[in-house]
């Protein structure tokens, strides 16, 4: 596996990593067999949560024993320090390690990453862990190009993890940032959550652009492992009939596929329109119907609430038909 350095933290990291989120599918003894297969094939960068259910309990116990050969990441969704402090504890514990390479803000909002940067915000216990020696590095891990923005401009930011793949390339310009600061980028969802179903094409056009540091597809099995691999060590320039194939997906899904760049809010009624399709896609197309349907009741809105006024359509750069796509939503969860 070819190996690259992730920006300004200087860390060595395979060019393909692995997605933690599908290990909740499995069991721990499935994700011993995934460990010792990154280590065969020279996959050293391992991205979790604490979000994730049984995700960082499932790797600590693989990685007993060979926690040496891994970059490990992780995140929290906390935004105060004694939350977060808690949290980088809890991970340290899950994970049996004595330190963590990268620990991420999860997913904050805007408003949410001020207050991540405030005085007894998470930013202070995240500093006091990298001084004490329990996490090496900082990162941000954003849904919307604002929060993408705003995490560029911050001295602390060492990587941001950004959805990037063939249908959603809103990002482009803002990965070409990253490399212009040295901050790494990490490309999460290349299969835009199993939209995409030619995975090889898929981790093809993410790896062909030079300004991706690390792409983590999500894995739970070994077969699916092999066939990323092939497709990540294959990296040049797309062929004319790879790019015609892209476009052709790109056409397909751009009619019904949300890129969570949050112009069509805010919605009248408070529903937050791409946290539903986001949790519809995990519900669909990954197999995590406990995960999807808990995150989804945690919403104050629900897709159920909408009353039809269509205002989040006039905003939506895609034309997306957000009220059909918000009444399936509701269909699917119940609610």
């Amino acid at each position: 596996m070819k190996q690259t350095i992730l920006g300004k933290t200087g860390l060595k990291i395979s060019r393909m990593g692995f997605g933690g989120i599908p290990i909740q599918r499995i069991d721990a003894e499935g994700t011993k067999q995934l460990v010792q297969k990154m280590i065969q094939e020279g996959i050293n960068y391992i991205d979790t949560a604490r979000g994730y259910t049984v995700s960082e309990t499932f790797l600590g116990e693989a990685l007993e024993g060979v926690r040496d050969k891994f970059i490990l990441a992780t995140k929290s969704m906390a935004r105060t320090k004694d939350a977060m402090a808690a949290d980088i504890d809890i991970s340290l514990k899950n994970l049996r390690t004595d330190h963590i390479d990268l620990y991420q803000v999860h997913n904050p909002t805007l408003e949410q990453l001020e207050q991540v940067n405030e005085k007894g915000g998470a930013l202070e216990a995240l500093q006091e862990a990298v001084a004490s020696g329990k996490i090496g590095h900082i990162g941000v891990t954003a849904h919307s190009t604002a929060v993408f923005e705003r995490a560029l401009e911050l001295p602390w930011v060492e990587t941001i993890m950004f959805p990037y793949n063939i249908v959603e390339n809103q990002g482009e310009a803002l990965i070409r940032k990253c490399r212009e600061k040295n901050i790494g980028f990490i490309a999460m969802k290349p299969l835009a959550g199993g939209a995409i179903e030619d995975a090889a094409l898929a981790l093809r056009y993410v790896c062909s652009d030079p300004d991706v540091t690390v792409v983590i597809p999500g894995m739970y099995d070994v077969r699916e492992m092999d066939e990323n691999i092939a497709a990540v060590e294959n990296d040049g320039p797309l062929t004319p009939d790879e790019q015609a194939k892209a476009e052709t997906i790109r056409r397909t899904l751009g009619t019904n596929f949300c890129r969570r760049c949050n112009y069509c809010q805010p919605c009248t009624q408070g529903i937050s329109i791409s946290n539903c399709f986001l949790f519809q896609g995990y519900l669909d197309r990954y197999g995590l119907e406990d995960w999807a349907r808990a995150r989804y009741n945690g919403l104050e809105a629900k897709a159920g609430d909408c009353i039809g006024c269509g205002v989040c359509e006039t905003r939506c750069p895609y034309h997306l038909p957000i009220r059909d796509m918000l009444k399936k939503c509701a269909e699917a969860f119940g609610a």
